[in-house]
């Protein structure tokens, strides 16, 4: 008999099956469609990485050290630059900017990274990316779904995760409800992370960060901001992304993180100072999802569907007024995969999530399946 894992090293034994395994019969189901699959249950990337970008990568492909885990002062600057032009976010230290592999492991290390554990309570949306509750998990912390303060009680949580645009529904929170968070926050000695990866994608009315000056009134103590240039860069591929706020607390999580050497390839740090850099990319990307949106949207309604939020982000969160896995069926039945509710937490049992990531002529299939 092989000893194999022992039992008590299991890391994954205390984390739920990862959300895609489920869908393997109905993604199967839709791929034998007469026309194809038009996968739109992933929101990555399909467009082309913009030239100026690949140029960037390239041009110091042949660098031969190990890069600087605090990210080089170009491409540190280039963010605080990106958030002021791009966000109205002011205030904030270049050393406060750190790179990270990809924001989805940042957030699933963050509590780790703060020394968050067993005692700890972590608050996470209550429909939520998978990725809030692994965290708290693998930190052996208890995550605890709330969307108001009032659910939280007399408890005094450790961490609290804000996702504005939300992932999946596209819910955008605003500058009053922030500002009721940060306060909280403040009054319990919580650390807030706000997931900000699709502050980007806004289509209805305004989102903010949590380090708007509206929000925050400019301090950022005990704040954490979380980028990504995977959605309007298309650099989902490149894992480029930072973590910018409290510089104490970037402070820490540096110094946690040079020891482990979690460190961003030097190449990818260049093409994301270009990217942070150019605006003319990220805004031609976004009137393509805006264009795959009207598409979706309009046929969704006319199917019979029914758009709740959605006011932003790469996803149209619909409803049949059934169960999620019922939705999907249908629409495996006409070729279409979407990802179930049910994903992001048991308060979503009736919806499904509709991505935007896919190319013109797929959106247009999947619109002319719908109708």
């Amino acid at each position: 008999m092989s000893a194999g894992v022992p039992t008590r090293g299991r890391v994954s034994s205390l984390l739920p099956d990862f959300p895609w395994d489920t869908i393997a019969a109905v993604k199967q189901k839709a791929a034998a469609h007469p026309g194809g699959l038009v996968d739109l249950s992933v929101g990555t990337p399909v467009d082309p990485v913009d030239p100026l970008i690949q140029a960037a990568l390239g041009s110091v492909a042949a660098v031969p050290g190990y890069p600087t885990t605090h990210g080089t002062p170009e491409l540190r600057a280039a963010a605080v630059a990106a958030l002021a032009r791009r966000f109205g976010i002011t205030g904030v230290d270049p050393a406060a900017v750190l790179p990270v592999i990809g924001t989805k492991e940042l957030i699933a290390g963050l509590p780790r990274l703060l020394g968050i554990g067993a005692d700890d309570l972590v608050v996470i949306p209550e429909i939520a990316y998978p990725t809030y509750e692994v965290g708290a998990l693998l930190a052996g912390a208890k995550p605890w779904r709330a969307d108001g303060l009032t659910q939280i009680g007399p408890q005094n949580p450790a961490l609290i995760f804000v996702n504005s645009p939300s992932n999946p529904t596209g819910k955008v929170l605003p500058v009053e409800h922030l500002r009721k968070v940060v306060a909280f926050a403040r009054e319990r000695g919580a650390v807030v992370a706000s997931d900000e990866c699709y502050l980007g994608l806004v289509w209805e009315g305004e989102a903010v960060s949590i380090l708007d000056p509206r929000v925050c009134d400019g301090d950022h103590t005990g704040l954490l901001a979380i980028h990504s240039l995977s959605k309007t860069s298309n650099l989902a591929g490149y894992r480029a992304g930072f973590v910018a706020g409290d510089p104490e607390l970037v402070a820490e999580l540096l110094e946690v993180r040079k020891h482990s050497g979690m460190m961003l390839p030097f190449p990818i740090q260049a093409a994301m100072t270009a990217a942070l850099a150019d605006d003319a990319h990220e805004a031609a990307q976004r009137e393509r999802y805006r264009a795959r949106r009207d598409t979706l949207r309009k046929a969704l309604e006319q199917a019979g569907f029914r758009i709740d939020f959605s006011e932003a982000g790469l996803y149209l969160w619909a409803t049949r007024g059934e169960a999620c896995r019922v939705t999907l069926d249908w629409l495996a039945d006409r070729g279409i995969l979407a990802a179930p509710g049910d994903f992001y937490g048991p308060r979503s049992p009736e919806h499904v999530r509709i991505a935007l990531t896919a190319t013109d002529e797929r959106i247009a299939e999947a619109a002319a399946r719908l109708s």
